[in-house]
């Protein structure tokens, strides 16, 4: 696959990702009034669920038959943006008093960039 196709189909499904990801994060804050932290690892979770899915098949169309080395890869290099998310969260929200949705967004645009090239460079190579 080409690399603006591959581009175009990681930021598609990088906003999908992002979007599960605070859907489920204001699910858990907000309606359920779970903890920020607590809620933003299941959001962390469940969106990578979902990334995985999408980038093995359609953004990097893996052919790899080594699935469990593909996939605990992948979820190796989003427990690291995770922390990354959450540490980011945790720094904006109780240190510099920014709102926790606003706090999210931001943090969001940061980790889709990590996770792309964490995904080019380590996982699908």
């Amino acid at each position: 696959m080409d690399l603006k196709k591959e581009l175009i189909l990681y930021v598609v499904f990088g906003v999908l990702t992002t979007v599960v990801n605070i859907i489920v994060y204001v699910i858990f804050a907000k309606f359920l009034n779970i903890d920020y932290i607590i809620s933003n690892i299941i959001a962390w979770f469940l969106s990578v669920l979902f990334a995985y899915i999408t980038n093995r098949i359609w953004v990097f169309e893996s052919k790899s038959s080594n699935i469990l080395k593909e996939i605990s890869l992948f979820f190796g290099g989003r427990l690291f943006s995770g922390v990354v998310d959450t540490s980011l969260l945790y720094l904006m929200v109780d240190i510099l008093l920014v709102g926790d949705f606003v706090s999210k967004v931001v943090t969001q645009i940061i980790v889709v960039i990590l996770n792309y090239v964490i995904s080019k460079v380590v996982v699908f190579k």
